[in-house]
């Protein structure tokens, strides 16, 4: 009772942060109290959609989204403490980093949003790549606008603003161009004596030729990228009609940097300090290293990023993980529902995920490509999911569950291969995102493919846009005079009593994983094959 009435006071007197999340699958919300703990939360569903070859989102689907959750938080803030949710004292948006949202100078979208998942800027990435001496991915967004211009897109000349889907809503919800250095980093290279972008690399690109044919040198068309902890604008009475297009949420509230999943991903498993590390995984899955120092050479299979606070960080990211367990997920419910049996989410992928503890540790010969879209590491130009077997393959439930699990986590433990070859330290990961909401099991398949011990705390399923709402809570105290690092302020005050598991590497599960590992890497032919052979009827 005691709770409830502190939580209504702090509600009432606008003592609490928003944190919001546009992540792959879901557009999520959540407000916390100023000690960050979870006051109310709401989630959106949307998708991707593959138009005319690009991987997409609807901008008006984003907003429609946001609003939705925000309602669903607003909703559950009266149901639960019987109190309208009026004031904020913060808000922070998050969402997938990378890709290519260009704006006019009246603010209209110049080309379709091109998502991180899009393999089309393969060109571009391989020729900034050497021009810079710097691996640049094709997901981000300066591969992006080399591309088009390579190509002569007709829009370019027209671009005033380029910037991520957080910086996007952040720019309507404030007014401010501006964006998370975690975020700018997956824009352009950052500099971490400076803050800022890389000005050696701006001067080589605006040099080639067809960057000095635009109006525009690039430094203009980005936004300024701000550490965690400094205040990026405050909320509008236009970005709040956003939020809430009932008018019941008052302006003025403080909005932090917007960070993209990687960043917050590191915030709420607390890896921000050097030598710590985390993965996140769901749509895609990343694993992020905060380096101690540089990396001997560029690889290209490693993105160099930052933290929130700024701090080089080691980035091996994944196209593809949870899309295909989740599309097996689905039909099993199908089936469960033709049977008569109606099961909860975390009920179904429950009983799916412990059948694991009776299979084989290889998946008995079975073999799966989880790619519902292209992949980098692997050479995937094209993404077929594909499930092959051998004549003598052990075809059961458990060795399938398995084989999708390995299969999911696979291209991430290939990537990770070049980490280990530089000696990066890699004592213990904390992973996050929605397969480890069954227990232990997921947890346990990833230890044995890396050979490293895995934690998951207690919030591993929802991590994104909490970790947001952390961001705007130590962005409203550094507001009020609050002078400790990121680092210091997330271990004394946001994780001193925290709960989690932690799971060792087993000696068969390390031997099983990489028996899976080398056959899969054998047959990668086959998914590139499947690709080539196989028409997606849009």
């Amino acid at each position: 009772m005691i709770k409830i009435r502190k939580a209504t006071e702090a509600i009432e007197a606008g003592r609490t942060v928003l944190g919001l999340e546009l992540g792959s699958t879901r557009i999520k919300a959540v407000l916390l109290d100023l000690d960050g703990q979870t006051l109310a939360s709401g989630s959106y569903g949307w998708e991707n959609v593959l138009e005319h070859g690009i991987w997409t989102y609807a901008l008006d689907d984003a907003w429609r989204g946001v609003q939705a959750a925000y309602e669903s938080v607003a909703a559950h803030v009266e149901e639960t403490y019987h109190v309208k949710l009026a004031r904020l004292g913060a808000v922070g948006v998050s969402a997938m980093m990378h890709g290519y949202l260009a704006f006019d100078k009246e603010g209209n979208l110049l080309a379709p949003f091109r998502t991180w998942r899009n393999n089309i800027t393969g060109e571009a990435a391989e020729k900034l790549s050497e021009l810079f001496g710097f691996h640049i991915p094709q997901r981000w967004s300066v591969a992006h606008i080399e591309q088009a211009l390579l190509r002569c897109e007709e829009h370019t000349k027209d671009i005033a603003f380029l910037t991520t889907l957080a910086g996007y809503v952040h720019w309507q919800l404030t007014g401010e161009k501006v964006l998370g250095v975690g975020d700018a980093s997956g824009m352009f290279p950052i500099d971490e004596a400076t803050g800022s972008y890389r000005e050696d690399f701006l001067a080589q690109f605006d040099a080639l030729p067809e960057a000095q044919a635009m109006p525009w040198k690039l430094r203009e068309l980005l936004p300024e990228p701000l550490p965690a902890g400094k205040p990026a604008g405050h909320l509008t009475e236009a970005g709040a009609r956003l939020l809430d297009p009932t008018g019941g949420l008052a302006a003025g509230a403080l909005v932090a940097p917007p960070e993209g999943d990687a960043g917050t991903g590191m915030v709420s498993t607390n890896a921000v300090r050097k030598r710590t590390g985390n993965i996140s995984v769901g749509t895609s899955a990343f694993s992020m290293h905060v380096l101690e120092h540089d990396l001997a050479t560029p690889h290209r299979d490693i993105d160099i990023v930052t933290t929130p606070d700024g701090a080089p960080v080691a980035m091996v990211h994944v196209n593809n993980c949870s899309s295909d367990i989740n599309a097996w997920a689905q039909l099993f419910d199908e089936f469960a529902k033709a049977a008569g049996t109606d099961l909860a989410p975390d009920r179904l992928y429950g009983l799916l995920f412990e059948q694991v503890g009776a299979a084989d540790k290889d998946a008995g010969g079975l073999m799966n490509y989880a790619c519902l879209s292209g992949e980098n590491i692997t050479d995937v130009e094209a993404g077929r999911p594909l499930f092959v077997r051998a004549p003598h393959s052990r075809f059961t439930l458990a060795n399938f569950m398995l084989a999708q699990l390995l299969s999911a986590f696979a291209p991430l433990a290939i990537g990770m291969k070049t980490l280990r070859d530089e000696h990066v330290a890699m004592d213990s990961l904390v992973a996050q995102g929605g397969l480890f909401r069954t227990p232990i099991v997921a947890q346990q398949v990833l230890a044995d493919m890396l050979g490293v011990p895995i934690t998951v705390m207690a919030s591993a399923g929802e991590g994104g846009p909490w970790g947001m709402g952390v961001l705007a809570l130590y962005a409203l105290r550094c507001s009020e005079g609050e002078t400790r690092g990121l680092a210091d302020f997330l271990d004394d005050e946001i994780f001193r009593e925290t709960e989690a598991t932690r799971r060792e590497p087993t000696v068969a599960g390390e031997k099983g994983a990489a028996v899976f590992t080398a056959a899969y890497e054998k047959a990668l032919d086959l998914e590139r094959a499947a690709g080539r052979a196989l028409d997606d009827r849009e």
